[in-house]
């Protein structure tokens, strides 16, 4: 997918290339700063954590009608994203991680999931220690889970990279318009950056989360090919994206050493139908229809807990 950020919002799916190259650190790709320090927190960005969850509900019947009580008080307490957020009753809880959204999954391998971030991940794990371990945790069954870090690809382009992008595809270097570009670009480069390492999620309700794969293959091996090579497909895979540009928002985040597969892709749109829209249009380009593996894809609806325990009837005769 392609990415490059609105103010306020993880990278928008149309601006510059995103993800699937090396991860931070990677041979050729740009690595992360360095640093001496022991610690669980990046040196830059955040730990991510995607996971699904399921209802039992043969446990929950078996849970009293105080239980029940009580377990949807917790819950809802433990996924207050105001709280996770800084905001909100529960806020001055300073465990709490810095992002967390909750969602309700469409399909039967999933009722609900969430998406936590923060620089330690003990934090982001404490929310799924302290739900299992809450009143309706023997009701709350595991179903799958992501583990990644937010990054800035080796694909998004410095100033000076992005000049000699504008004047390789023609433009004039002493020309208006160049100029005009260049500075445009400068402006939102530094907030672009941002918004991959520490993101804000959008507030659009329509959500969509895979792992993928670039191939590995005797003959389609993404790996071995030249960077210059690697940059001019995803140069390509960002051209699509712009296309949804205002109606698709996207974060890339990188599992290479943290997962099974090696990047996550999450994706939050305006409307249900703009999800299958840009996945089916990037599929076409050569990155994704050449190179790229995809794992499962779990599509959900952004919501409070209230209403996640309300729609799985939750505590309902």
């Amino acid at each position: 997918m392609s990415s490059g950020p609105p103010s306020g919002r993880p990278a928008s799916a149309g601006e510059g290339p995103s993800g699937h190259g090396r991860p931070p650190g990677g041979h050729g790709g740009a690595p992360s700063p360095a640093s001496t320090e022991v610690s669980l927190s990046p040196a830059e960005g955040w730990h991510c954590t995607h996971t699904f969850y399921r209802f039992d509900r043969q446990a929950l019947k078996g849970l009293t009608a105080a239980e029940l009580a009580e377990g949807k008080k917790t819950f809802a307490a433990l996924l207050d994203p105001a709280a996770a957020n800084g905001d909100g009753p529960n806020a001055e809880n300073t465990s709490r991680p810095q992002r967390l959204q909750t969602s309700l999954v469409s399909g039967h391998r999933a009722d609900f999931g969430l998406m936590i971030l923060d620089p330690c991940p003990l934090k982001v794990d404490e929310v799924h220690q302290k739900l299992l371990a809450s009143p309706l945790g023997t009701a709350i069954v595991p179903a799958y889970s992501f583990v990644s870090l937010t990054e800035v690809s080796e694909y998004v382009p410095s100033v000076e990279q992005y000049g000699k992008r504008l004047v390789d595809e023609g433009e004039d270097v002493n020309g208006p318009a160049y100029a005009a570009k260049l500075k445009a670009y400068e402006q939102r480069e530094g907030m672009m950056r941002k918004q991959r390492l520490t993101p804000d999620m959008p507030a659009w309700p329509n959500t969509c989360f895979y792992p993928m794969n670039k191939k590995k293959h005797p003959h389609e091996n993404w790996f071995l090919l030249h960077f210059e090579e690697r940059n001019r497909l995803m140069a390509e895979h960002g051209r699509s994206g712009m296309k949804f540009g205002g109606r698709v928002t996207q974060l890339i985040t990188v599992a290479v050493g943290l997962d099974d597969w090696e990047w996550g892709v999450t994706l939050w749109a305006r409307n249900p139908a703009f999800l299958k829209e840009i996945v089916y249009t990037m599929r076409f380009d050569e990155a994704s229809a050449r190179y790229a593996e995809f794992g499962p894809f779990y599509v959900s609806y952004v919501t409070t807990p209230e209403k996640v325990l309300a729609h799985c009837r939750v505590g309902s005769a």
